[in-house]
């Protein structure tokens, strides 16, 4: 009788209506990249957990802004969460100004963090520097070579860029494409010497002969090219590890918060999820509201004045 009365009162910290509804997990880009992948992978392992339906709303539109958007417009109920990359919620404040209609620290309560991913340093196979230090040695001899392509201007790759020419004293030029594949063919062909790429993104090409990794920009060696080392392990003060997060719309109750932190936090560390995330390159991290919550913080603050010293504005 007195566990009845103890499960009794644990539901009753839940509100009835968050626990009859479905759960929407919105997403602010579109179907069939990583990002939907491990969306739809978090949700169904979540469903399982919390024996809820989760449904998946692809809502993309101005890099990520238009789905971010929505979710800070959603009932505070339990109902919504979004899973979000870094950029929205810690590069566009920054960068976009008065077209970022939401604050990243007022509007969302953090979940969950759900996983880091790589950001990593690739020269064309043709290029005279196997080393990080080798192509330090080469761009100031030869301010051409640090050109380097990334998939998009105002991106991560970008202001990593920026922070390596600012460690190294190196006169880089960014070159953007529109997308990772056209900037992986013109890093192939030779038009651009140096990228800056997601990890994942690019280990296909490294593979095949036609392009190496010099760094990776994590805290650690990625474990996906364990023989690479870190821009700080060569002596550059460069850490920019990308993630993706779980939030909720401002006010969502406490309880709720927590029991969805949970339900995220035992789907990353599952061993099958495991796997299937580090198949995508992603690297499965499983942390609470409060540690994510610092992460936010440290990130925007950190990122705030290189995406001010690179210059970018939206409108380019």
């Amino acid at each position: 009788m007195r566990a009845l009365v103890l499960i009794a009162s644990l539901l009753l910290t839940v509100p009835a209506a968050a626990q009859e509804k479905s759960i929407r997990f919105l997403l602010a880009y579109p179907p069939g990249a990583s990002s939907d992948i491990l969306t739809r992978l978090l949700a169904d392992r979540m469903r399982a957990s919390l024996g809820v339906a989760t449904i998946v709303e692809n809502k993309p539109g101005a890099a990520g802004i238009v789905g971010t958007e929505a979710a800070k417009g959603a009932a505070p109920d339990g109902g919504t969460l979004l899973l979000s990359p870094l950029a929205p919620m810690v590069a566009f404040p920054h960068s976009h100004g008065s077209a970022v209609r939401y604050d990243p620290f007022k509007d969302f309560d953090p979940v969950a963090h759900i996983t880091d991913f790589q950001l990593a340093l690739v020269v064309n196979a043709a290029l005279p520097a196997t080393t990080l230090g080798d192509y330090v040695v080469l761009v100031k001899k030869d301010p051409k070579a640090g050109d380097y392509a990334s998939a998009a201007a105002g991106s991560l790759p970008h202001y990593t860029g920026v922070m390596l020419a600012k460690a190294a004293g190196l006169e880089m030029t960014h070159v953007p494409y529109k997308g990772t594949a056209p900037a992986l063919q013109a890093l192939v062909a030779g038009e651009v010497k140096a990228a800056i790429f997601v990890l994942a993104d690019a280990l296909t090409t490294v593979r095949s002969g036609k392009a190496r990794v010099l760094a990776v920009a994590g805290a650690k060696r990625s474990p996906m090219a364990p023989e690479v080392p870190t821009f700080k392990e060569l002596g550059y003060a460069i850490e920019a590890s990308a993630w993706y997060a779980l939030f909720a719309p401002a006010g969502t109750p406490k309880a709720l918060i927590e029991r969805y932190a949970r339900a995220a936090i035992e789907a990353v560390r599952s061993p099958e999820m495991k796997v299937k995330l580090e198949q995508m390159g992603l690297e499965p991290t499983g942390y609470g509201p409060a540690e994510l919550a610092k992460i936010l913080r440290n990130d925007y603050d950190k990122w705030g004045p290189v995406i001010r010293a690179s210059g970018f504005k939206p409108t380019q």
